[in-house]
């Protein structure tokens, strides 16, 4: 292969192979690092725009729509037993954790379900777990769902379930388990109550208490042989009236609301 000379030639010397073979490798090396150093600067940039996969402020992973669901998910399973059904509700919250090992860490609500003997539900409770488990993983504020849930009445009428909560509704008691869970995993705050109410509420109690008792000390050992909670029953003045079959009966005389 020819070379046409176009200048003039003032000065010349010759080069060995070896060091014409050193200067070309020298070339192609600073060639590699240019092109590498290039392209992990291109994914760096990427991982910063996408707000993922590193411990800093700018990269801390947020629960959306598209996060894949993991092998193992941490989970906790609720019971609740209500009168409008015979058999118990078992409601499962499984959680995913976000930024493990980080200051960020923190656990997320991915999915839920009800389980039950009970196949009366069966139809808007598989309904009502599909839904609450996008929202759980669409991310963003899903604390909206607990009031949503607990303003669904039932027109057949609420119950009190342990502890003389009033339910309005089994979707009503489903949106309590729902924020008893959230409280747990810390997206919603549990209410402080301060030292003075504490004790105005203690005061409140023990008053309550001494009350109660005095009134069992009048009516003596009338009521020895029926349950606890039973109300007053207005003919034979007895605290044997209870609720059977949805309907005030005294376990005394018999007298009965519905008859």
């Amino acid at each position: 292969m020819s070379i046409q000379i176009k200048q003039k030639i003032v000065d010349y010397h010759l080069v060995e192979a070896q060091e014409e073979r050193a200067a070309e490798a020298e070339s192609d090396s600073k060639s590699a690092a240019s092109t590498s150093t290039s392209t992990a600067s291109a994914p760096a940039a990427k991982t910063r725009a996408t707000g993922h996969g590193g411990n800093g402020a700018g990269n801390i992973a947020r629960m959306h729509e598209k996060v894949e669901r993991p092998e193992m998910l941490v989970g906790s399973t609720y019971k609740i037993k209500t009168p409008v059904s015979e058999h118990a509700f078992y409601i499962t919250i499984n959680d995913m954790l976000l930024n493990p090992g980080t200051p960020y860490e923190k656990r997320r609500p991915f999915e839920m379900f009800i389980n039950s003997k009970n196949m009366d539900h069966y139809q808007w409770i598989s309904a009502l777990t599909l839904i609450v488990s996008a929202v759980f993983r669409k991310g963003g504020d899903v604390t909206f769902l607990v009031k949503e849930l607990q303003s669904v009445f039932d027109p057949k009428g609420g119950y009190f379930r342990k502890g003389g909560k009033y339910m309005p509704s089994l979707v009503a008691e489903i949106g309590y388990v729902i924020e008893a869970h959230l409280k747990i995993i810390g997206l919603i705050k549990a209410p402080v109550v301060d030292k003075h109410q504490r004790e105005i509420i203690e005061q409140k109690r023990r008053k309550f208490e001494q009350q109660q008792a005095a009134l069992k000390a009048d009516l003596g050992d009338a009521n020895g042989d029926f349950p606890a909670g039973a109300e007053l029953c207005g003919k034979c003045h007895t605290k044997a009236m209870i609720v059977m079959d949805n309907c005030l009966t005294c376990l005394n005389c018999g007298e009965s609301k519905c008859s």
